[in-house]
């Protein structure tokens, strides 16, 4: 009896283990920008992807040589419309229609295509016509979508700068800026009723360039730290990422939208940068995106949404040659053009996930503080090729959590093991 029982709790181990380690890996995708005169082939490309456990690539815009090839494998896309073709898309339903029937339809469903972004950080972009545009595009977009029965279940949304949010510290205050309200409820009423994702960019790194302080790095790259209390809501962070995602969360549930699941569209860290770009280090890029692939892993979501990642994009596939800018521009890829790594960051199938890697800047010292006034809420925008800004001092600090994977695994096991104990 002892040894039967024994058999069944080694196989649900295994069961749920297999359970939570797929649901965990497709919450992880990554950026595929094209900036650069030096990519390898598409094919090579899918080659690549398909040797790690990253299931989601998104594009800035419509590449029909790597939908193609990518059809028939696990991996879903995020198409992106360009900025300047939001103007036409919302004035014309036939250009929404023509655009779905020349970068969607042909691909689907051989080739999975998850979301179509139109638009990338619009709101945040310098033009201020594109904010009264981006709902109607979005419109027509869908409407042009659902008039085929294999591209239904495409979803529409667009990213977001976190310069839409005008408090972020702490979490529990998260707010929109006023002068966005208006769009944004437009957009995020079209969401709620799509069950589209409202995708947005935080970067820690960003948060710790504009006040890098040893401390701040620790935050900012999962490392063991004391943790910050959110007098608010009465939750503990213990890592920026978690904070960040969690002061979204706030934004939107007191806009009235708590349904609306939130999507990081981006997030990274360069691993080299200029002398005077500071934290812009192998250890740290490595430190940052390693723990960050296991925190996602693990299951343990954030504090204001424990249970469940979300799902997040890593910047960048590869390094992109052509971007203008400080060195860091052209280094958030985890891949060379010839596809040899810049690092290891736990997503190649045979690795395991990094955790715990420490910086290569001092460890943490408790006690350090930032006021809400220290946040920066307008930031300096330069517009890059891919329509990305560079972002100078747009985030506060922020603390979040880490969860362990081990504990979620051993709960699930051990919620089912009194009932397979009484069948055996």
């Amino acid at each position: 009896m002892k040894t039967r029982q024994l058999i069944v709790l080694v196989v649900l181990f295994h069961v749920f283990s297999s359970a939570i380690l797929a649901e965990s890996q497709s919450m992880i995708g990554i950026n595929y920008g094209q900036v650069a005169d030096n990519l390898p082939p598409a094919s090579a490309t899918a080659r690549l992807l398909q040797s790690t456990t990253i299931s989601k690539l998104r594009l800035y815009g419509a590449d029909a040589t790597i939908t193609q090839s990518l059809a028939g494998t696990d991996i879903s896309l995020v198409l992106g419309v360009s900025n300047s073709d939001i103007p036409s898309l919302a004035s014309d339903p036939s250009a929404a229609a023509n655009w779905a029937a020349v970068n969607v339809l042909p691909y689907v469903p051989s080739s999975s295509i998850s979301v179509v972004s139109v638009g990338n950080e619009a709101l945040n972009s310098g033009d201020p016509s594109l904010a009264s545009s981006l709902l109607p595009a979005m419109q027509n977009l869908r409407t042009a979508l659902s008039a085929s029965a294999a591209a239904a279940t495409v979803k529409v949304s667009t990213v977001h700068s976190m310069a839409v949010l005008a408090q972020s510290d702490p979490p529990s205050s998260g707010a929109f800026h006023p002068d966005l309200a208006a769009y944004l409820t437009g957009v995020l009423g079209f969401l709620r009723d799509a069950g589209s994702p409202f995708m947005i960019n935080p970067y820690p790194f960003f948060a710790y360039r504009s006040d890098p302080r040893p401390e701040t790095l620790a935050f900012c790259l999962f490392q063991p730290n004391p943790g910050r209390l959110d007098a608010g809501s009465k939750l503990t962070y213990t890592n920026m990422f978690d904070a960040q995602v969690d002061a979204v969360r706030s934004a939107l549930d007191g806009l009235g939208f708590p349904e609306v699941e939130i999507v990081v569209a981006e997030t990274g860290w360069p691993y080299r940068g200029d002398p005077d770009e500071v934290g812009t280090t192998v250890e740290n890029a490595m430190a940052f995106n390693g723990n960050l692939v296991a925190h996602l892993r693990s299951m343990a979501g954030t504090p204001l949404m424990p249970g469940r990642s979300v799902e997040t994009y890593i910047f960048a596939l590869y390094d992109e040659d052509l971007k203008p800018g400080p060195t860091s521009e052209r280094s958030f890829g985890l891949y060379r053009s010839d596809q040899t790594m810049n690092y290891d960051a736990g997503l190649t199938k045979s690795s395991s996930s990094i955790s715990n890697t420490s910086p290569s800047q001092a460890s943490p010292s408790p006690g350090w503080t930032q006021s809400a006034e220290s946040c920066v809420s307008e930031v300096t925008v330069q517009a890059r090729v891919d329509g990305r800004p560079m972002q100078s001092g747009e985030q506060c600090y922020l603390p979040s959590a880490v969860g362990s994977p081990a504990a979620l695994g051993m709960g699930l096991l051990f919620r089912y093991v009194p009932v397979m104990l009484l069948l055996t």
